[in-house]
């Protein structure tokens, strides 16, 4: 690696057969992304659909990093990055389903340049269909609960705030979205990157814990805002995202828990599963049910992939979820819908 790193920002937007998306949304990031501070970079996993092509004739200033197979959101970014780390200090993880107005860019670099202890942040991200709404891949910053559920500044499982301004402060979040995520490019690949055994779906709550494991801070800037789409991938009743959200908030658990109150985490985690489980059975959504059961058994199985690795075992680093609230008891019980309204 040189020894000098440019104070810039790679804006990379992994890219699978995506041409109808970056035809719809590659001008609004290309047009308003102050090219003094940054470049914009398509990663393509191995697309066979005219995306290199239409790259190639409308964009042909756009970087592309092509790749011959398709890795994957995880492991393609992963490869993405370590290809620029010796150019760009930063870079801007930005879905391609994402659109962005005005200097929209500008907010969040100057942040990071302002807070060294930063290893990552998010801008403020606004449903792309109602505007005045978050969206729910992010909001405002997200956090987790105790219990390893997560929830965002501006939605708390299904229930989506409208936005007039009441979360514009940056604060320090527990994780930040995969939708439009700044990662300081040493910070990332001293981590690990993105776990591609994820797949999909919690991928980039793992990285910010493993981000603020490592002495470094996770922040969402609202002063910088995007448009997001969402729901691209799976929809929320879909069986493969049931199965893919219980699995690998097990694993990420696993992973990042001290090993001290590990198993009564996941012994506690199995018993709010089953709760989860009966709700789906009782409302005869026998799909959703197998998912559960499939996701613990899944688990079972994948966290042998961990268990060479030595900080697993660690019992001595901090346990991040100890002193964090239980949301279940707050949106549930209590009937807090907002974040505002829920206690210290």
């Amino acid at each position: 690696m040189s020894g000098f790193i440019q104070s810039r920002v790679a804006v990379i937007i992994l890219n699978w057969n995506g041409e109808r998306l970056l035809r719809e949304y590659l001008p609004s990031v290309v047009r308003h992304t102050p090219r003094c501070i940054a470049d914009v970079i398509v990663a393509d996993n191995g697309s066979t659909d005219g995306s290199l092509d239409f790259l190639r004739s409308d964009f042909p200033e756009i970087r592309v990093i092509a790749f011959g197979e398709n890795y994957g959101f995880a492991e393609g970014y992963n490869r993405a990055i370590m290809t620029v780390a010796d150019e760009y200090k930063y870079t801007l993880l930005l879905n391609s389903d994402v659109k962005v107005k005005d200097d929209w860019l500008t907010p969040l670099f100057d942040f990071m340049e302002s807070h060294p202890e930063a290893g990552a942040a998010q801008p403020k991200i606004l449903s792309l269909h109602s505007p005045g709404s978050f969206e729910y891949a992010g909001a405002s910053g997200g956090f987790l609960d105790r219990n390893g559920f997560p929830f965002c500044r501006g939605r708390i499982f299904d229930s989506i705030e409208t936005d007039y301004g009441q979360y514009d402060s940056p604060i320090e979040v527990f994780w930040a979205s995969g939708a439009a995520l700044m990662v300081d490019n040493s910070v990332y690949l001293s981590v690990g990157g993105l776990d591609k055994e994820f797949f999909a779906h919690m991928e980039e709550i793992d990285l910010c814990w493993r981000v603020k494991l490592a002495g470094r801070q996770v922040w969402a800037v609202p002063k910088c805002k995007v448009f997001h789409l969402g729901g691209g991938s799976l929809p929320s009743s879909d069986p493969r995202k049931t199965y893919l959200n219980f699995r690998n908030n097990l694993l990420m658990l696993y992973k990042n828990l001290p090993a001290r109150v590990r198993r009564k985490r996941l012994l506690l985690r199995r018993m709010l599963d089953t709760l989860a489980w009966v709700k789906f059975v009782s409302a005869f959504d026998f799909k959703n049910a197998s998912a559960v059961i499939k996701a613990h058994r899944d688990f079972a199985r994948m966290r042998k992939l961990y268990t060479d690795l030595p900080e697993i075992e660690i019992d001595d680093r901090p346990d991040l979820l100890k002193e964090c609230r239980n949301i279940l008891v707050e949106y549930f019980i209590r009937g807090r819908r907002f974040f505002s309204e829920l206690s210290v």
